[in-house]
């Protein structure tokens, strides 16, 4: 059985790739910032009081947890990326059928349609 292949544009597909591909440099450029934010909290327990040192670690957890979700945003985009790349782009990963184009011009890497969406 042939694999089913997306009905959009050479110029649909273009801007598709394009709005990923500069999501993507954002996204790299913000994780540079996060990864020194939730870098191990280093403080001086002689000079740093205790209240200083909850919201530094607190400030720490928060960073953490933004860059666990913009490390699986970039994967979302890998992943949209080389969907593009094989011909699926716009096809919903559950049921085959195409994704609406609103759904994409709304996220560019959703994989699912609004019906297999509601579902899970």
């Amino acid at each position: 059985m042939k694999p089913k292949m997306s009905g959009r544009s050479p110029s649909d597909l273009d801007t598709a790739r394009q709005r990923l591909l500069q999501e993507r440099q954002r996204l790299e450029q913000a994780m540079i910032e996060e990864r020194v934010a939730a870098a191990p909290v280093q403080l001086d327990q002689s000079s740093v009081g205790r209240l200083t040192r909850m919201d530094a670690m607190q400030q720490q957890a928060m960073a953490q947890s933004m860059l666990a979700r913009t490390e699986r945003r970039l994967r979302m985009l890998d992943a949209a990326l080389a969907r593009i790349s094989a011909g699926a782009y716009g096809l919903c990963c559950e049921c085959g059928n195409e994704i609406e184009p609103e759904r994409l011009a709304a996220d560019p890497a959703v994989v699912f349609c609004s019906e297999c969406g509601r579902r899970r």
